[in-house]
């Protein structure tokens, strides 16, 4: 049966309606906690694999590149054969993938199992968002579902860190990754029970070569990028980078020539939309490269547990919270441009404390500096969407939101393969030189690999030559951390600059009336 949602009166939602919500909150709180408990294992988890800094960086952004990389091309599949369907093979590929991550043997198994990690991911969080907007009709309880669905993010931001820490201190790091199978079957188990299926039949087929060249190009440019944090700027690296932006050229210029692009490039005409989108990927850049690096130091230079890293990693969680959800009241009081200038500032501040770290002592200066930087870009990440869809016209909404969610998750992962980077070249330059002499060969290399290498290198040394290793290992990250704080400080500041000049006139869109809530296109519904 073919409706045209836009037109007909709007049923509210039934008790199903909110059980589907319930049950698709469920990844969606999974996919804020993975996150988040990644960075918690990666001691435990280089301490059994051994990945170099490049394969370290890969673990951790594979996810997030992947995801970004296909958000747009999985919205267009679900389209075509159902949200409800795309959802299940999701989650389903989703739960395989995490059992694959738990049981990794090496540093290639544990990439390989990431990147299907972030293709299934790629289905959940546009399936989620459309199959609420479809199941809650009336605005007010769309609103209410949306928030809700929101909070749950939220929430497992906030009780990522204290779960993952939990699940390491009492199981090996595979556990980490077992945490969402039981959800995936769950989701499996429920999803064809509560939700409804939805197409879209006005849907053309998505552009697969498009989507190739976008995801390749900037994989190829991060390949590069980490290249040279391994050896330096060489003909492997170099071409990489060229290779990658070549295909980010030719990728502008399909999209300008085919009918029905994967992305909509006139949106970019508008000048704010396109001024709102480059400071949302730059702010999540910024606190992604940040949060790496601070993660780290709690557990490798101030010796915590996962669990207490966890714990001491919560008030960033909440400044971030407070930041996000504080700065829609203030955006009616205060001038736009100027509260988000504002958040950058202090944002800066914060990169100055972290800068200010000296080694073990600094538990303190790097908690505040982490929540004050939290505090300063929530602001950004909670008004940059609704800048980005609100200069966007109304039947190039949804086209908007797909854009903003790859640019979030892009900005993220950037953040730790770019600012990662530059820490860990600063890393190996003051750690090169200073190791005691007389150490075998192969624990100078591993211990040139990461900070987790070389405290795992150091137990097998004498007393006197691991503490020695240790001194200077946590020494030179330090220096590494700081190296990243002042590249995140010099962003930030140049972003408040940009929001002062090119934010100057913008204002917050006013909320939709019912009529411009409704699907623009006539849905097949099915199972309702």
């Amino acid at each position: 049966m073919s409706t045209d949602v836009g037109t007909a009166a709007a049923p509210r939602a039934t008790r199903r309606e909110w059980l589907g919500l319930a049950v698709l909150a469920l990844p969606t709180m999974l996919i804020a906690m993975d996150l988040t408990v990644l960075h918690l294992a990666l001691p435990a988890l280089t301490a059994d694999l051994r990945p170099s800094n490049a394969e370290l960086l890969w673990i951790v952004d594979i996810y997030g590149f992947l995801t970004a990389g296909f958000l747009i091309t999985m919205g267009a599949i679900g389209d075509r054969i159902g949200r409800r369907r795309l959802l299940m093979i999701g989650a389903f590929a989703f739960g395989v993938a995490s059992v694959l991550s738990a049981f990794a043997v090496n540093a290639a198994m544990l990439i390989a199992a990431r990147a299907l990690l972030g293709l299934a991911g790629a289905t959940l969080m546009p399936s989620t968002l459309s199959l609420i907007r479809i199941m809650f009709t009336d605005p007010k309880q769309r609103g209410a579902a949306i928030g809700a669905w929101t909070g749950f993010f939220g929430l497992g931001t906030v009780i990522g860190p204290l779960v993952g820490g939990t699940f390491l201190e009492l199981f090996q790091w595979g556990s980490v990754f077992l945490l969402g199978v039981p959800i995936m079957l769950l989701l499996i188990g429920f999803g064809p029970i509560v939700l409804p299926e939805y197409r879209d039949e006005s849907v053309s087929r998505p552009d697969f070569i498009s989507a190739v060249m976008s995801i390749v190009g900037v994989l190829a440019l991060i390949f590069g990028l980490k290249g040279i944090a391994e050896d330096g700027l060489g003909p492997e690296s170099g071409i990489a980078i060229v290779a990658g932006l070549a295909l980010g050229a030719l990728f502008i210029s399909r999209q300008r020539r085919i009918e029905q692009p994967l992305v909509d490039l006139s949106l970019f005409q508008n000048k704010l939309f396109g001024s709102a989108l480059g400071m949302l990927v730059l702010g999540t850049l910024i606190s992604g490269g940040s949060q790496f690096f601070v993660l780290q130091y709690l557990q490798l230079v101030c010796k915590l547990s996962p669990i207490e890293a966890g714990l001491w990693s919560m008030p960033t969680t909440i400044a971030v919270m407070i930041g996000a959800m504080g700065a829609p009241a203030l955006a009616s009081r205060m001038k736009l441009s100027t509260l988000l200038a504002g958040g950058l500032v202090v944002a800066v501040l914060g990169m100055v404390v972290l800068a200010q770290l000296s080694g073990p002592s600094g538990l303190y200066v790097a908690v505040v500096g982490a929540a004050v930087i939290g505090l300063g870009l929530g602001p950004m990440i909670s008004l940059g969407t609704g800048l980005i869809v609100g200069a966007a016209p109304p039947e190039r909404a949804g086209a908007a939101s797909a854009i903003a969610s790859t640019g979030t998750d892009l900005g993220a992962s950037m953040g730790i393969a770019v600012i990662g980077s530059i820490g860990f070249v600063v890393y190996r330059a003051n750690l090169t030189g200073k190791l005691p002499e007389g150490l075998p060969d192969a624990v100078v290399k591993t211990a040139e690999d990461t900070l987790a290498a070389a405290v795992d290198a150091a137990r097998t040394l004498p007393v006197g030559d691991g503490a020695l290793l240790l001194s200077v290992a946590r020494e030179a990250f330090v220096y590494g951390l700081q190296a990243t704080a002042v590249v995140g400080a010099v962003l930030a500041a140049l972003l408040a600059v940009a929001a002062v000049i090119l934010l100057r006139d913008a204002r917050m869109p006013a909320p939709p009336s019912p009529a411009e809530t409704g699907d623009q296109t006539n849905l097949l519904r099915e199972g309702t």
